[in-house]
C-alpha cells in the first residue's frame, strides 16, 4: 500500500514541475552580428525593387583553395563564417578583405566579386533579401553559376 502512495505522490510531483516548465517565460540573448547599409567594401545600398519580398537562406560550402566564379547579387545579403575563412574580391577596385570563423560580412550588390577559401573547407551561411522568382547570384562572363 505505501509502494502504490509512494507512486501517486511521484507521479504528482512530476508532473507538476513539468507544467511549471512549460509555463515558465524568459527573454533571449541576442548577439547582433550585423547590421549594414553599406557593402563589405563601402558602397551604399540602394533602394531597390518593390515586388514580392522573397528570404532566402543558404549554407554555402567551399572546398580548400577554391575561388567561386565571378558573379554578382542583385539584392542586399549577409553572410556568417561558420567554418574556415572567406576571401573577397572585388574585380574592379582590386580591393579585398578576408573574413574568418565567427564573423559576419555584408555582401555588395551589382559588383563583380568572388569568394575564395582557404587551407580548409569554407561553410558559410548567406541570407538573402531577394524579390521573387529573380536569382541570388548572376555569373558573368559566361562564367559558371556560384552554386
Amino acid at each position: 500500500m505505501n509502494f502504490r502512495l509512494s507512486l501517486i505522490l511521484l507521479s504528482c510531483l512530476t508532473a507538476g514541475s513539468v507544467a511549471h516548465a512549460e509555463s515558465s517565460t524568459a527573454t533571449a540573448h541576442a548577439d547582433h552580428l550585423l547590421n549594414a547599409s553599406h557593402s563589405w567594401n563601402g558602397v551604399t545600398y540602394t533602394p531597390y525593387s518593390t515586388s514580392q519580398p522573397e528570404l532566402s537562406m543558404i549554407r554555402l560550402t567551399i572546398p580548400p583553395h577554391t575561388a567561386l566564379p565571378w558573379h554578382v547579387h542583385p539584392f542586399p545579403n549577409a553572410g556568417y563564417v561558420l567554418q574556415g575563412t572567406l576571401k573577397i574580391e572585388d574585380r574592379e577596385s582590386g580591393k579585398t578583405r578576408t573574413f574568418h570563423q565567427g564573423e559576419a560580412f555584408a555582401e555588395s550588390v551589382n559588383d563583380v566579386h568572388r569568394g575564395v577559401s582557404g587551407d580548409v573547407p569554407t561553410v558559410l551561411l548567406l541570407t538573402y533579401a531577394g524579390v521573387e522568382g529573380k536569382l541570388t547570384s548572376i555569373p558573368v562572363d559566361k562564367q559558371k553559376p556560384e552554386y
